[in-house]
């Protein structure tokens, strides 16, 4: 009798533990972000993302905020990648909140070896910069992550359209764009990320005063990321 109990509750119990093991690795997958080998990228092993060497915060980068506001947060990302998706929007939340104590540096990392669309994006957005500067870089970066459903799902030719919605000249943008004028630019962009310490997207660094305080790995939520947050800002 007890063990027909037993063989009962053990099959009871193999469900529960399915469901579970399947909850944890979608959240492992969730929070992780998107990963790749850095050796892929760079010809080398992966290292810490603590020992990163984050390039400062300049005016020709893409900010919210201002580049001298005590807290930075510089965010590695790519417009294919699902969770830089979602970790936009969390992103804009944050400066909602924080107003002109944060600002937030977008540069340019996308992984090819996962999406292959990505690159023409970002050379896109710096199209976009070219004609519209700094706002012009956010509209048209807003616009490819609330139109692409990620992993290269967003057509190319929707690109010149993108650039028409947020009032760019399309002819202008698709000779830029055609012209491969920011191709190099971008590669040396990746590179940087890589120094960083980026090993996926997305990756994100928190900056006070230049220098790196905490970092954030993956598409972390709200909470989290306002945690890390009000611990800086006293």
């Amino acid at each position: 009798m007890d063990s027909t109990n037993n063989t009962q509750n053990n099959n009871q119990l193999i469900p529960l533990a399915i469901i579970v093991a399947g909850l944890l690795v979608a959240g492992a997958v969730y929070f992780g972000g998107n990963k790749v080998s850095e050796r892929s990228l760079t010809g080398t092993e992966p290292t810490t993302n603590t020992s990163g060497t984050v390039a400062p915060v300049t005016d020709k980068d893409h900010i919210l905020g201002s580049k001298d506001t005590q807290v930075i947060i510089v965010e590695y990302s790519d417009f294919e990648c699902p969770f830089c998706k979602v970790f936009h929007n969390t992103l804009h939340q944050i400066l909602g909140i924080y107003g002109d104590k944060v600002a937030w540096v977008y540069r340019q990392y996308p992984i090819a070896q996962l999406h292959s669309k990505a690159t023409k994006e970002s050379e896109a957005s710096e199209c976009a910069t070219d004609q519209g500067g700094n706002s012009a870089f956010w509209k048209y970066a807003d616009k490819i992550f609330e139109v692409t459903t990620s992993n290269n799902t967003l057509d190319s030719t929707q690109l010149p359209a993108l650039a028409g919605l947020i009032g760019l000249d399309v002819n202008v943008f698709n000779g830029c764009l055609s012209s491969g004028k920011h191709t190099s630019e971008i590669q040396a962009d990746i590179v940087a990320a890589g120094k960083a310490g980026a090993l996926g997207t997305p990756y994100s660094v928190i900056l006070v005063k230049g220098k790196i305080v905490g970092t954030i790995n993956g598409a972390q939520p709200f909470a989290q990321i306002k945690a890390q947050l009000d611990e800086v800002i006293k």
